[in-house]
């Protein structure tokens, strides 16, 4: 009977050892379930602005190449060999300085044997005048004269202007290029010799939709540089032209720019910004506050967090606590001023623990998800037609890893919107 005892005891105290095993992982499961169930994730910290009316300077933006306002490539009129260059690359030449000289013995050699002639038939002509003057000559003998006389110095004429081929002079003042030819070498009428630029002034060309024809007109400032961000040439419009490409749609632009120093290159490639009349109280945000999805443009609003339902009234500020206590205790702590000084020294370490109490007090940030209707861009920013009022603090960084409602914790000091260079240096 007593072996009975000890085996059913021993039985039940096992069969007390499994419902306890089972129970205590029913309710870890459960506790684990009801932790995640009510965690809130932690707040994210983002950089944000704040939306206000702002001075807008729309533009008409663009791609253009540079060339000179005057350049050419210059070639010989006629045949021969290259006897002289007389200039090097890159030298800047006046007009009607000769550049290259071609062997013209020949030329020459003509040149005064006709020149003789003509004096020749000059003096026959002076002595027809003559002549005739006195009565012993007849009208046939000086036309015969006259018409010897001006034939001969035409050919000087004909002879001088060949001899002057053999020549090549710039047009106009500028800067030469690289020589194309040596000394020695033989050249056939067309062959290029050299390019020649007036760096002083550029033009730019460039095209843009006839939709923003209207927007253009002859004088407006025009802006170019290496990008969008960073134009340091101004310039204006001289030509438009009258027709509209019927393939491209596209209307040709012409503008004009100094180019004092000559970092403008012909045949350089540029960003070109035709500016536009400032417009003001033009809502803006930086590009990078807006995100684009297949549902539209969005960006995330700052917002205090709502109260949830039920819960209970804020406590008091430790300011305001401070006050009651001492009104409450203020006729008593008379008599016992001295007695006080341990109590005072006492509160301060209270009164530290109440500043990070204070500070956990502070209300919480979400953000809310606002489908936005974007319009122009300029500079980095972005108009918003619709969707934002003034006042509002839209995030500007960090929305990968958004979501509608998320508790965010605000840290301007890192502005996206701004180059890491620049924030360096600041």
């Amino acid at each position: 009977m007593k072996r009975f005892f000890i085996i059913a005891g021993f039985l039940l105290l096992l069969a007390l050892v499994c419902i306890g095993i089972v129970g205590f992982n029913f309710m870890r499961d459960a506790g684990i379930k009801q932790y995640f169930a009510t965690m809130k994730p932690p707040a994210a910290t983002v950089s944000t602005v704040t939306v206000k009316p702002s001075e807008w300077t729309p533009g008409v933006e663009a791609i253009g190449t540079v060339n000179a306002v005057r350049g050419v490539d210059l070639t010989v009129e006629t045949s021969g060999i290259v006897k002289d260059i007389l200039f090097h690359a890159n030298q800047k030449v006046a007009a009607n300085a000769v550049l290259l000289q071609l062997d013209d013995a020949v030329e020459k050699a003509d040149l005064v044997a006709q020149k003789a002639q003509a004096a020749s038939d000059q003096a026959a002509l002076t002595r027809a005048v003559e002549l005739q003057r006195r009565g012993v000559g007849t009208d046939a003998t000086l036309d015969a004269a006259r018409a010897a006389a001006d034939a001969s110095a035409a050919q000087v004429n004909k002879l001088q202007a060949v001899l002057d081929q053999k020549q090549l002079s710039a047009p106009f003042g500028g800067t030469v290029g690289i020589p194309k030819i040596d000394i020695g070498q033989y050249l056939a009428p067309g062959n290029s010799v050299v390019t020649i630029q007036d760096l002083d002034t550029m033009r730019v060309d460039f095209t843009v939709p006839e939709q923003q024809l209207p927007l253009l007109k002859i004088g407006q400032t025009v802006k170019l540089g290496s990008s969008i961000a960073d134009m340091p040439f101004a310039g204006s419009i001289r030509g438009i032209d009258p027709k509209i490409d019927p393939a491209s749609r596209l209307v040709s632009i012409r503008g004009e720019v100094a180019n004092p120093e000559g970092k403008l290159t012909p045949g350089q490639f540029v960003q070109i910004r035709v500016e536009l009349p400032q417009e003001n109280n033009v809502i803006s945000v930086p590009q990078t506050a807006v995100t684009t999805s297949l549902y539209g443009d969005y960006v995330f609003v700052v917002q205090p967090a709502k109260p949830a339902e039920g819960a209970a009234p804020a406590p008091a500020k430790p300011d305001e606590q401070k006050a009651g206590a001492d009104k409450a205790a203020g006729d008593a702590a008379k008599p016992q001023a001295d007695a006080s000084k341990p109590a005072d020294n006492a509160a301060k370490p209270a009164d530290a623990a109440a500043k990070p109490a204070e500070a956990a007090q502070q209300p919480a940030l979400t953000i809310s998800q606002v489908f936005v209707k974007l319009g122009r861009r300029n500079n980095g920013m972005v108009e918003i037609v619709q969707g934002l009022k003034d006042g509002d603090q839209v995030v500007t960084a960090g929305q990968n890893r958004l979501f509608n409602g998320m508790s965010v914790a605000v840290d301007n000091t890192v502005d996206p919107s701004k180059s890491a260079n620049k924030q360096v240096q600041q």
